[in-house]
């Protein structure tokens, strides 16, 4: 797989999913805007979900970058013990 394309998956699952969710709501808020209010309910619903999806991928990719940090510092620990000075 190109890593064009992989980075255009990533994006989409990334923030296409969120912004389809978002989109939806505003749909249904514009077509079911009738007396019931079902329209404000389901605006509420779509819009939720899409904002919780953004908010997981932010945790998730927080927590990725602290994993990568982590295993820097776990290098830069072997090659002191390695070569008695901190690596520059």
């Amino acid at each position: 797989m190109g890593l064009v394309l992989r980075q255009v998956l990533i994006f989409t699952v990334r923030y296409g999913i969120a912004g389809a969710l978002i989109l939806a709501g505003q749909v249904v808020l514009i077509v079911d805007s009738g007396p019931r209010g079902a329209g404000s309910e389901g605006w509420a619903l779509f819009t939720g979900a899409g904002i919780a999806v953004l908010l997981l991928n932010v945790l998730f990719r927080m927590g990725a970058e602290g994993d990568r940090t982590r295993e820097k510092e776990e290098a830069a620990r072997r090659y002191f013990d390695e070569h008695g000075h901190w690596p520059d």
